[in-house]
């Protein structure tokens, strides 16, 4: 086993930070506290992913069918192509939405410029409910270019990942798979639910995922309470 290596203290690496010109002293001190809370931050967020890339294996998974843009049937095991991670993200566009989610619209966009990249690595799918031919004429609206869209077929999918509510609206989700010898296996799913919530906080994953909220996160006024994006401005 190799050994694991000895981290200096977090506030003793904040101290080699460098003052700004005209930086005061209640600010340096401020920004270095601030700083070994981002370093432990760091660190916590690195040990949470070799847990969760020691997870034991999960579930075998049904033979869940997709239609891609060909009009083809495929299963779930099709979806891997030459690698054996399949990261899945199902939006928020069933038939019975005029348009999308914007918050997923917002997430999409931004992974579209990197799903390239992304698929050097795992494959990578977006799923809906709604035909294909109607997710792509959206993604072609708003200038996607990388995506690949496949509808699910039926509704064993959505359901068994508790997706579809009662009165027909959807949850978003990420799950990852890993195909293996015996079959595909469900690796991680997003699983932060709205009652997992603290108060006064939307629901959301951590870390989070989203370019938008990491960004915003760094500003005076943070996220805010109640603005959301749009689709269109």
């Amino acid at each position: 086993m190799a050994l694991r290596q000895t981290l200096s203290a977090a506030p003793a690496l904040a101290s080699r930070r460098r003052a700004f010109p005209g930086e005061d002293e209640s600010y340096t001190k401020a920004r270095k506290s601030l700083l070994a809370e981002e370093i432990d931050l760091r660190r916590k967020m690195t040990r949470i992913a070799e847990q969760r890339r020691q997870l034991p294996p999960g579930p075998l998974m049904k033979d869940y069918r997709f239609k891609d843009a060909n009009g083809s049937e495929l299963g779930l095991a099709d979806l891997f192509g030459g690698h054996d991670t399949l990261v899945s993200y199902f939006w928020m566009y069933g038939p019975e939405r005029e348009r999308p989610c914007p918050m997923c619209t917002n997430w999409l966009g931004s992974v579209d410029g990197n799903a390239n990249d992304i698929r050097q690595r795992v494959a990578f799918k977006v799923f809906g409910r709604s035909p294909v031919e109607r997710q792509k004429a959206f993604a072609l609206e708003r200038g996607w270019q990388a995506l690949d869209f496949l509808q699910v077929i039926g509704d064993d999918y959505v359901k068994d990942f508790g997706l579809l509510m009662p009165d027909g609206s959807e949850l978003a989700a990420i799950v990852v798979y890993k195909r293996g010898k015996d079959g595909v296996r469900l690796f991680w799913k997003s699983e932060m639910t709205a009652e997992m919530a603290d108060p006064g906080q939307d629901p959301r994953d951590a870390p989070d995922i989203a370019a938008l909220w990491n960004i915003l996160d760094l500003t005076p006024s943070g996220r805010g309470t109640d603005w959301y994006p749009s689709l269109e401005y």
